[in-house]
């Protein structure tokens, strides 16, 4: 039974809200709209908001089923505006597999399968269709991964363990905002267990760090933050002697910046900041980690993610300023660079400027920004509140971008 039967719409994402723990500044910013915005909206001193909104509200409360929030049972389940892909079901079918038997021949080169993994990592940074151009061609390399597993012994067994850990991890990123909340869950899952089975620290940090991304993304953030503080003490041995470990650690601390930032938790949130920056000037001038691409360039974007969702439009822009786009090492994170500012002229009211910022976003990654739901989101509140100046524009952009309005 709907135990919220009887609530207004406004009523229902108040205790939805309250239930899962997060603020109204924290749901405001995930929607691109204000705080004062929701307390009206669940006050009932707005009229409730257009389906559109609605979605992006379930988005930001993670919930799955829209009738939770207004109350009645003929609208579709799920959320109609996430995006889909066409990679996903090929890898979903390679990670599901059961191997009950290999063959041994052609014997696994666990060396090869470590630079397949790091090749696979480097394309998606520099892909315009990242989800296009490595997804697929992943299952092929997950199975080889999975075979190796079970066909080597002693070291070359644990290299490809921390292979077919990376691999995992590459499949967390294609599969985010395309895929069901229970294969994401399944891939963090064996990511783990890979990076346990391979022995290293720095292989188990990472499998963290993917985790972390999926709790985060459940509404599950205390416990993605105690995680994430978990494996940077884990590699904090390492810290002196292996730069790779420096630069993972400092990809921890960015990490927890950003999950407290999505709490609302402004101390934390620049704390972490702070450490991560620290850690980013260690390392040498232009480096980037191999896959989370930690360095300068992706401290400084950042900066302005956890600013935004700090609800800091003035000092996310401010950030920004700091950015050279063409230094950020990963076209996916270069497109987020200006979603972040187009977030923060949202913030400041300025439409006409978050639509350009928007629509240079898209220019920048396409495939990115269409399967991104604060990209779609914004798109979407832009055609309905942007007003007749940018209405055309917008609806061409939001059309672009597959949300329907």
């Amino acid at each position: 039974m709907d135990d919220l039967e009887g609530l207004t719409v406004g009523q229902r994402i108040q205790t939805v809200r309250e239930r899962k723990g997060k603020t109204r500044a924290v749901v405001a910013g995930l929607v691109g709209r204000s705080e004062e915005w929701l307390k009206k909206i669940e006050k009932g001193r707005l009229q409730t908001p257009r389906f559109a909104m609605l979605v992006n509200l379930a988005e930001a409360l993670q919930v799955d089923d829209l009738s939770l929030l207004t109350g009645t049972s003929n609208i579709p389940m799920g959320l109609a505006q996430r995006a889909s892909h066409e990679a996903v079901p090929a890898i979903r079918e390679a990670i599901e597999e059961t191997m009950l038997t290999v063959a041994s021949e052609p014997w696994p080169d666990a060396d090869d399968l470590q630079r397949r993994a790091s090749a696979a990592w480097r394309q998606w940074h520099v892909s315009v269709a990242p989800r296009s151009d490595v997804g697929m061609p992943l299952p092929g390399l997950i199975r080889e991964c999975q075979r190796a597993v079970r066909v080597l012994e002693g070291n070359d067994r644990r290299k490809a363990y921390r292979a077919l850990s990376e691999v995992y991890g590459l499949c967390e990123q294609i599969l985010a905002w395309v895929a069901e909340p229970a294969l994401l869950w399944l891939v963090a899952d064996r990511g783990i267990h890979a990076a346990q089975q391979a022995d290293d620290p720095l292989a188990l940090a990472g499998a963290a760090w993917v985790l972390g991304n999926v709790q985060r993304s459940a509404g599950r953030e205390e416990e993605s933050v105690h995680l994430v503080d978990q494996a940077a003490e884990l590699i904090e041995p390492e810290l002196d002697s292996r730069q790779e470990s420096r630069a993972m650690w400092g990809a921890l601390q960015l990490h927890n910046s950003i999950t407290s930032a999505r709490m609302g938790r402004e101390g934390d949130a620049l704390r972490y900041l702070d450490l991560g920056g620290e850690a980013a000037r260690s390392l040498p001038a232009g480096y980037h980690h191999s896959w989370t691409v930690f360095g300068q360039a992706n401290t400084d974007v950042t900066a302005v993610s956890v600013n935004a969702d700090l609800r800091k439009g003035g000092r996310a822009l401010s950030e920004a300023e700091r950015v050279d786009p063409d230094s950020v090492p990963s076209n996916e994170r270069r497109a987020r660079l200006w979603l972040e500012m187009a977030r923060s002229y949202q913030l400041r009211k300025d439409k006409m400027g978050a639509l350009n910022l928007l629509a240079k976003a898209a220019d920048v990654s396409l495939e990115a920004m269409r399967c991104h739901p604060l990209a779609r989101g914004l798109a979407g509140e832009l055609v309905t509140s942007g007003g007749r100046v940018i209405e055309k524009d917008a609806r061409s952009l939001a059309t672009r971008l597959g949300v329907a309005v």
